[in-house]
């Protein structure tokens, strides 16, 4: 009877599963650590479930974890991890590849998981941040998770943000998909809905903008969040390197398609971006300002729509507000007037073409004269030798009021020539080394004002003095043009050209003197006018059409180009270059 028992008792004991206690006996587990994981309420063969008894086959067959998550086997099947894994691809990941191996995995909510937030960066790095898998595989996407982790979403989860965005929130978890795919949640036609998840106010304002009714329509050209704000590196707008900064959203971001030929020709957008690029508020931007409206300053944001919407921040309706906020009561003569107009074009006023064309038809004459003047003068001494007449006395031609006066306007005078053209010419190498020390150019801006104050000043002072001093005022009878200068002008040619042998002589001022000193007369006088009301520009629009300021910056323009080149051409020739006098004429 007893031997009948113990064969019973040894039947039934080889029939049951065996216990986790039987397996450790082989396998190196530690059963109290296995307790407190997702699975440590289970006992081995609930997963292993092929093996019956012990010992067990050498290759048990693998373990099935649809037994348990069948929904989640399912949409990774379908998922581009399942599909690569289907298709041979043997390093694509698995589950254990995300969760961890089955005997260690944790819950998400567990900071030791490998799907905790704060986590997923690494256990999607371990695959897409090793170059040698992407290569292999040939992905396209550089380093998606070192620029994830730099992004605003990226150092918030960091933090311990448990509401900022990670790899999962995007993308998916066991159902990513790739973004070609329409289905998935990255493609370009679901990207406003998946950040739309936690930021509902913003997607709802862009599904009725004009890009989002655009992408609806199913423009492939339309821009979406990440067409704005990036894919990874997501930054805050108030971060220099931000797609959407301040500095950078009119000619990184809005530019990029806007200023785009081949878009151009298909949605005909105009010439916007360059007119913006060479205007006031494009040049101070460009230059680092930050304070200049760019294109969402004035068109929105996420509620970009177009001019005809009654709701348009452009539209003529609502342009006294949209102007007001940085030019208040402007509004109205901004209204009136066309915005974006560029230079040569059949948009820009009359009043500005003339300008323009005037100019353009007085430097080259100009300056064309003094270089041919100067040229002839220089060969005729270079032959002859420096003129005999000249004793190189040294006795001070001017007092000391008009010295002080002319030092004011070199100093004032080479200040207003930098600091413009630093305006003009953001980009150039000579202006990045200046705004290595002032990266915002607000300094820039506050020394030509400076120097046009300067300038002016000295001019009054200039007047002034003339006015007070009886004595100093035989200059301006002096200074008076005639039409011996004329003759002496001909004459000169003459002489230099070997036409004639005797030299001609002059009064106290010669015609190159008479010539730059009413020429500087003149053009204080139109950049002082012309810089005044740009300078005040909030004033001038509330007075003026907006086609005054434009026709004002075309001939403060043109009008600094006329004057720096004839100091570098004419009067540096008379006072530096000029055989009788170089290395320099000593009279200041």
């Amino acid at each position: 009877m007893r031997l009948l028992f113990v064969g019973l008792l040894s039947v039934f004991l080889s029939a049951a599963p065996p216990s986790a206690k039987d397996c450790v006996g082989c396998h190196d587990l530690d059963l109290a650590k296995f307790a407190t994981t997702t699975h440590g309420s289970m006992a081995c063969t609930d997963c292993h479930s092929s093996i019956t008894k012990l010992p067990h086959e050498d290759k048990p067959a693998p373990v099935k974890c649809a037994t348990c998550h069948e929904d989640q086997v399912k949409t990774y099947a379908k998922s581009v991890h399942g599909v690569a894994k289907q298709n041979g691809m043997t390093d694509a990941a698995t589950c254990a590849s995300c969760h961890g191996p089955a005997h260690g995995i944790v819950p998400g909510s567990n900071p030791a998981s490998k799907v905790a937030k704060q986590n997923l960066a690494d256990t999607c790095g371990s695959c897409h941040s090793n170059p040698d898998f992407v290569a292999k595989h040939q992905i396209p996407f550089v380093k998606p998770v070192e620029a994830y982790r730099l992004s605003i979403h990226g150092r918030e989860v960091a933090k311990g943000n448990a509401g900022a965005a990670s790899c999962s929130d995007c993308h998916g978890s066991h159902d990513i998909l790739a973004s070609r795919d329409p289905k998935a949640k990255v493609n370009r036609a679901n990207v406003a809905e998946t950040c739309g998840v936690c930021h509902s106010d913003v997607q709802a304002a862009y599904a009725d903008s004009i890009h989002g009714l655009a992408l609806k329509r199913g423009s492939k050209d339309s821009p979406t969040c990440t067409g704005c704000h990036g894919e990874h590196e997501i930054l805050a707008p108030s971060e220099p390197g931000s797609l959407v900064n301040a500095a950078r959203v009119s000619t990184s971001t809005c530019g990029r398609c806007h200023g785009d030929e081949r878009l151009n020709t298909r949605y005909g957008f105009g010439d916007k971006v360059p007119a913006y690029q060479d205007s006031f508020h494009g040049l101070a931007v460009r230059g680092g300002g930050k304070s200049a409206a760019n294109c969402a300053s004035c068109h929105g944001v996420h509620n970009i729509l177009p001019s005809s919407d009654i709701r348009s921040t452009v539209n003529p309706a609502n342009l006294a507000q949209t102007c007001g906020k940085c030019h208040p009561g402007a509004g109205t003569k901004l209204a009136a007037a066309p915005i974006h107009v560029r230079t040569a074009t059949m948009t820009e006023h009359i009043s500005v073409r003339w300008i323009r064309l005037a100019y353009l038809v007085l430097i080259p004459l100009t300056i064309g004269f003094m270089l041919l003047h100067n040229f002839l003068d220089w060969l005729a001494k270079l032959r002859r030798g420096p003129h005999h007449g000249a004793t190189h006395e040294g006795f001070p031609r001017m007092n000391r009021t008009f010295r002080i006066t002319h030092g004011l306007v070199i100093v004032s005078f080479i200040s207003l020539v930098v600091t413009g053209f630093a305006l003009k010419f953001p980009e150039s190498a000579w202006v990045k080394l200046f705004q290595s020390f002032d990266p915002s150019s607000s300094l820039r801006g506050v020394v030509h004002r400076i120097a046009a104050v300067v300038m002016m000043a000295g001019t009054v002072f200039h007047f002034i003095h003339l006015a007070i001093s009886k004595r100093d005022r035989i200059i301006l009878v002096e200074l008076l043009p005639s039409w011996q200068d004329a003759k002496d002008i001909y004459n000169m040619l003459r002489f230099n050209l070997g036409l004639i042998k005797e030299r001609p002589t002059f009064g106290m001022f010669g015609y190159p003197e008479k010539m730059e000193y009413w020429a500087f007369m003149w053009g204080t006088v139109v950049m002082a006018v012309t810089g005044v009301l740009l300078w005040a520009e909030n004033w001038s629009l509330r007075h003026f059409p907006k086609w005054v300021l434009d026709a004002a910056t075309a001939a403060h323009w043109y009008e600094a180009i006329l004057a720096t080149l004839s100091i570098l051409v004419w009067h540096w020739y008379l006072v530096i270059f000029d055989p009788d006098v170089y290395p320099m004429d000593l009279a200041w």
